[in-house]
């Protein structure tokens, strides 16, 4: 992060995305809603999206994370952008693991391959929406 002006702390371009703080906000109300937290339980919260929308979700925060490091430690090129090799290699191995591996060898992990599909169309977002070079 470089300061500005003000002498504030500017968050990068990746981290100013306006779908990664939704994102991040809808990720921690959904888990919220999962534990049953005291503090935060919302009775109108819909059942469907404690189980879909957190496995939606996971791949853009993740490749924003992956997309940000990259540009910053790695590339050092804020032009730089994932390749849909990349994504699909994301989506692919969230997809082995979470739902074909893990489930294996914990009986507290079910597999359920709806969120196969929730991972991909996360991919898909990440891809059309939030995967774009960064304005210097």
């Amino acid at each position: 992060m470089v300061g500005n002006d003000t002498g504030r702390l500017k968050l990068p371009a990746e981290l100013r995305q306006p779908l990664f703080w939704a994102g991040v906000g809808l990720y921690l109300l959904a888990l919220t809603q999962k534990r049953g937290g005291p503090l935060l339980h919302l009775a109108w919260w819909p059942t469907f999206l404690n189980g879909q929308l957190t496995d939606v979700l996971t791949l853009p925060l993740e490749l924003t994370l992956m997309l940000w490091w990259m540009r910053r430690y790695y590339f050092r090129q804020p032009q730089f952008v994932l390749p849909t090799s990349w994504i699909f290699s994301c989506w692919l191995f969230t997809a082995i693991w979470f739902e074909g591996i893990w489930p294996r060898f914990s009986a507290s992990v079910t597999a359920d391959w709806l969120d196969v599909v929730a991972y991909a169309l996360g991919g898909l977002i990440f891809w059309r929406w939030m995967n774009r070079p960064a304005r210097v």
